[in-house]
């Protein structure tokens, strides 16, 4: 077998091949846009090489000359920072079931990591935001994966237990169906809220552009911002994270709490892309992109996915969960396009989040685990810190 740099063209092209010799006889798998991963790792389109951040892939092939695994390591100082050790990461990792190219992929991983000064490794995580390619997948292989989230072979898990790898946090996936009745709790919620008065609800369709980012990045910063591992987000960024949901938003699905005015929640949601990339093969080129406005005409996701619930954490306690949970139900109730609701990883870190989540009546569907790797074994682990 031998380890290979990605460095030209073919070395990327084979990058992206490894998952379909990987996943060739999985019907759930569902490949990631190559677009958007060929972004992750573009310097002229991911600001993170511009804060510093650096990045190296390989591939190993065997002696048949095929293409059976990947990987990618980096470090992000704007990831780092918050961490008692120097952390870098590795991701986008891929193996045949086989314990010698997976060692040896992750062994190139871990020693360019420490040659750049790391003193452990979290993945499989993304070079970029939480919001896609984060987790490794440890239980339910047969459900439609979300768009953006990670998929892979159970036996992965074997892989990186062997290598040391603990468990950093825990991420939860939750579902529910939409014509469930909201619950009374929320109900009594709601009418509390109201009754206090200067708060009200809207949505995407009834601010522009500019609001909608910036209700955003206040919402985000003061849920939040500063929390470990949760950098408080610049404007701009909040200004590209909207114009990247423009050509997919439904503008009646996301919500916000204003309070006098102020934006103090939100609760953001998109229909599953993966309901209309599973027709484009992981390709949103000429034809795919025909594919993907078909099928968005069409309305062939019936499936709406939370993005991200939060509340200003000043707001926590007043009782603004169940205000907007039972007026932004409600809502989607009446709108009649979606069956279910799908809700992105909260983390085990967050048990007020969780609370909300079981509340809701949602099933958790899915469990990812964001793992980490001391190198030094003298040094105790810790798991991530309990969001206050």
């Amino acid at each position: 077998m031998r380890l290979i740099e990605v460095q030209d063209e073919k070395t990327q092209e084979a990058f992206h091949a490894v998952p379909r010799l990987i996943y060739a006889d999985d019907p759930t798998w569902i490949p990631h846009l190559r677009q958007d991963i060929e972004k992750v790792f573009d310097p002229t389109k991911n600001r993170l090489f511009k804060k510093g951040g650096e990045v190296q892939r390989w591939l190993v092939q065997d002696e048949q000359g095929q293409w059976v695994g990947r990987v990618a390591a980096f470090t992000n100082p704007k990831y780092s920072k918050g961490m008692e050790q120097p952390t870098g990461g590795l991701g986008f990792f891929e193996s045949t079931d086989d314990d010698a190219v997976a060692n040896l992929l992750l062994d190139a991983a871990e020693e360019w990591l420490k040659e750049k000064g790391m003193e452990a490794v979290d993945g499989p995580i993304n070079f970029g935001e939480k919001d896609k390619y984060w987790g490794l997948l440890v239980d339910n292989f047969t459900d439609l994966p979300s768009y953006g989230m990670n998929y892979n072979r159970p036996y992965y898990q074997r892989f990186f237990a062997d290598r040391g790898y603990q468990t950093y946090y825990e991420q939860y996936i939750y579902g529910r169906k939409v014509a469930l009745d909201i619950q009374e709790p929320f109900e009594r919620k709601r009418a509390q809220v109201a009754s206090r008065g200067g708060f009200e609800v809207v949505t995407a369709r009834d601010i522009t552009k500019e609001q909608l980012a910036e209700y955003f990045w206040t919402v985000y910063n003061n849920a939040w911002g500063g929390h470990h591992g949760f950098a408080k987000m610049p404007l701009k960024q909040a200004q590209r994270t909207v114009k990247s949901l423009q050509p997919v938003m439904d503008p009646d699905i996301i919500f916000f709490v204003l309070h006098n005015g102020k934006p103090v929640a939100f609760y953001v949601n998109i229909p599953e892309l993966n309901q209309i990339f599973r027709h484009v093969n992981g390709n949103l080129n000429a034809i795919g992109k025909l594919k993907f406005l078909y099928h968005k005409w069409r309305g062939t996701s019936d499936v709406m996915v939370g993005l991200v619930f939060g509340i200003d954490r000043e707001y926590h306690g007043a009782g603004l969960d169940g205000y907007l949970i039972d007026i932004a139900g409600k809502q989607i109730q009446a709108k009649g396009r979606y069956h279910s609701t799908t809700l992105t990883w909260i983390g085990d870190f967050n048990p007020k989040m969780i609370r909300i989540a079981e509340n809701l009546g949602t099933q958790r569907t899915r469990t990812y685990h964001t793992l980490r790797k001391l190198f030094d074994p003298n040094v105790p682990f810790k798991r991530v810190p309990i969001a206050k």
